[in-house]
């Protein structure tokens, strides 16, 4: 039971209590551009989930064979590596359109700070079933972001919600699905996180 709860712990702190964009402040630049609909965020978002959890476990299984001074590079070459695999497969297998909205941000998550977070700071020092489960738990919290954040964007910016209408005579606030339409979400949802742990630590 202790170590049932402990796996859960470890999968579920990555979905609230250090989820990486509304608490860590962890891959900004991806999420504010691409969330311009729900499917390009939760394309992005799964795309993210393979990555971390791939990497992490492969650097958890050689991190004793990789010097400290070089680990940060061999860091990159197995993100690297997973990331054009997951890159090919997303091409063969997505629809145009969804390859093309998320264009250089796929790639980009090479350098994505969630993902060298993770491999620095837990599969680096864990073994190989914790660091899956980290990277299941912190790829599932960024997908829920994303998608949290695209559904607003999506709903008020172009008034569907995955391409469905919500409602004939909704006029759309275009503004949602640009640069300021991106911020003004993250921010709005970013006050609702603090409130929520500032709210739990004052009854704590």
């Amino acid at each position: 039971m202790n170590k049932e709860h402990t796996i859960i712990q470890e999968f579920t702190k990555g979905l609230f209590a250090h989820n990486p964009l509304f608490v860590a402040l962890l891959g900004m630049c991806p999420s504010l551009a691409v969330t311009t609909s729900v499917r390009n965020g939760l394309a992005m978002g799964m795309a993210v989930i393979l990555v971390i959890t791939l990497s992490n476990v492969l650097i958890s299984l050689i991190r004793n064979q990789i010097p400290k001074a070089v680990r940060i590079p061999c860091f990159i070459v197995v993100i690297a590596a997973f990331v054009t695999m997951v890159e090919l497969l997303m091409k063969a297998y997505l629809p145009p359109e969804i390859n093309e909205s998320l264009g250089i941000f796929i790639p980009l998550i090479v350098v994505n700070c969630v993902i060298m977070y993770r491999a620095e700071d837990f599969a680096s020092k864990h073994g190989v079933f914790r660091s899956a489960i980290d990277g299941i738990g912190m790829g599932a919290g960024f997908t829920l972001a994303l998608a949290t954040l695209s559904t607003i964007r999506e709903a008020i910016g172009v008034g569907t919600i995955l391409g469905v209408k919500i409602s004939e005579t909704y006029q759309p606030a275009s503004v949602m699905i640009m640069a300021p339409g991106a911020f003004l979400g993250l921010g709005l949802l970013l006050a609702y996180f603090n409130w929520r742990r500032l709210r739990k630590g004052e009854k704590a």
